[in-house]
């Protein structure tokens, strides 16, 4: 069958690919081809720069407009050109030598001068890896971010009945336990963004050997560091062997993993909420949730979002695990996990759009949270043994515990018929009153 939308063997490139079609940009095999074009020609043109040889001012502009108006027939060209060599740098190479021409064929052999496809692969992919995480995903997670915090403030007067264990606990406030989730989050992007985009430039087993021997007096570490780091803004590793480390990208996996946990955390908990019936959802009229109950609104956003978080999660654990593990100075393993890291990133995004989208559709349901609030005075119980510890009263704890532990129902007025019973001033007494499971909610902390 010819390749579509239905026909598509993965979800991300089939049913979901109008959500996350961008990240084509970055991940596809075009992307990959793009970037490794773009590599050697700014390494090329490094090259003329640094007077290894004379480089006309037209052939220059020639080198801009490839990589300015590379394009899907130009990709084709050399995936073409790689069913003859079996190598896909090395059809790169020689796209580039064709697209000069060959008047330039003096100069041309100066494309991929010294270097092993790697110098190509692990410079091209840290690169676009770079450019999708600061341009989609870093964006979308801080929107998402930016969103928490604003509902954290929105709700940050509303009393909420806690659960530890599942069991009624001391009150809380919705809004400080949204941000809960905002602060673990605005922690783990912080680690994520010191973590250096790195590349590994430097040879066949990264001692510059071929540049060595035929340039024995150029310091050729300096060079190489000067054009990862200034010409494509990328941390140079200065020992490595044929391939890349991969440690500071199995970091970056295993924090974007940590994210997608902390998120899957916040979608159980919401989705619990609504189980509760704390929140309800807006409702579009052609909308259905159940093909055979009617009255069914289903919290399918954060159960889409964990889904695809847990998929993602899947494939970042693996990547991580195993892309910094290489027999001697390297094995061909990296090249087809390499080749997948784009599948949890769209995974990420697709679940970071599920839960904007879900908590869009919130309806903060004041009245069940109050109900909740009410029918639970014994939570109110650490409070008064608190302040009788305070006032030495013997043995508050164990007073409480025997005045609510295992009884079914504690109200209002039982509490107070307890409080009227205490042998403590008429001042404690009316402090004690005043406590309620709607204001026994802790500090009003700033957010």
């Amino acid at each position: 069958m010819e390749l579509n939308a239905l026909t598509a063997l993965s979800p991300i490139d089939g049913r979901y690919h109008h959500q996350v079609h961008y990240l084509d940009e970055y991940f596809s095999e075009y992307a990959l081809i793009r970037y490794r074009v773009l590599v050697e020609v700014e390494y090329f043109l490094f090259l003329a720069k640094q007077k290894f040889f004379a480089l006309p001012p037209a052939v220059r502009r020639q080198c801009q407009t490839i990589t300015e108006n590379f394009n899907l027939d130009d990709a084709q060209w050399i995936k073409e050109k790689e069913k003859e060599t079996n190598h896909d740098v090395k059809a790169v190479e020689y796209f580039l030598k064709a697209r000069l021409g060959p008047e330039q064929e003096g100069i041309a052999e100066w494309i991929h001068f010294g270097l092993t496809s790697q110098d190509i692969n692990n410079t091209a992919i840290p690169l676009l890896w770079k450019h999708a995480m600061e341009t989609e995903y870093l964006p979308t997670l801080l929107n998402l971010k930016r969103q928490l915090e604003i509902l954290s403030r929105d709700w940050k007067q509303v009393p909420m009945l806690a659960r530890t264990h599942g069991q009624p606990a001391s009150p809380t406030l919705l809004g400080k336990e949204i941000m809960v989730f905002v602060e673990r989050l605005a922690n783990q992007i912080e680690l994520l963004i010191q973590v250096p985009f790195s590349a590994k430039f430097g040879g066949a087993t990264g001692n510059f050997n071929a540049h060595h021997v035929a340039f024995p007096d150029i310091d050729w570490v300096d060079l190489g560091n000067e054009f990862v780091e200034g010409t494509l803004g990328l941390q140079r590793l200065q020992y490595t062997t044929q391939i890349e480390h991969y440690d500071n990208l199995a970091a970056q996996f295993d924090t974007i993993a940590r994210i997608n946990t902390i998120l899957i955390d916040f979608c159980r908990d919401i989705w619990t909420y609504v189980s509760m019936d704390y929140f309800s959802q807006k409702t579009k009229k052609t909308e259905i949730g159940s093909s055979a109950m009617p009255h069914k609104v289903n919290p399918i956003d954060f159960e889409n979002a964990e889904g695809n978080l847990g998929i993602a999660n899947a494939l970042l654990n693996h990547f991580s695990a195993k892309l910094p593990v290489s027999r001697l100075q390297r094995d061909l393993t990296d090249s087809t996990v390499l080749r997948n890291i784009g599948v949890p990133v769209a995974h990420t995004i697709l679940a970071l759009k599920s839960i904007e989208k879900g908590v869009e559709k919130l309806v903060l349901n004041r009245e069940k949270l109050n109900q909740d609030l009410d029918n639970n005075w014994a939570v109110v119980a650490e409070a008064i043994q608190t302040i009788l510890r305070r006032e030495n009263y013997p043995k508050p704890f164990e007073t409480l515990k025997e005045l609510t532990r295992g009884k079914a129902k504690i109200s209002r007025q039982s509490i107070h018929r307890f409080i009227d019973g205490l042998k403590i001033t008429a001042a404690v007494k009316k402090e004690l009153k005043a406590i309620t499971p709607h204001n026994y909610t802790g500090l009003d902390q700033t957010f």
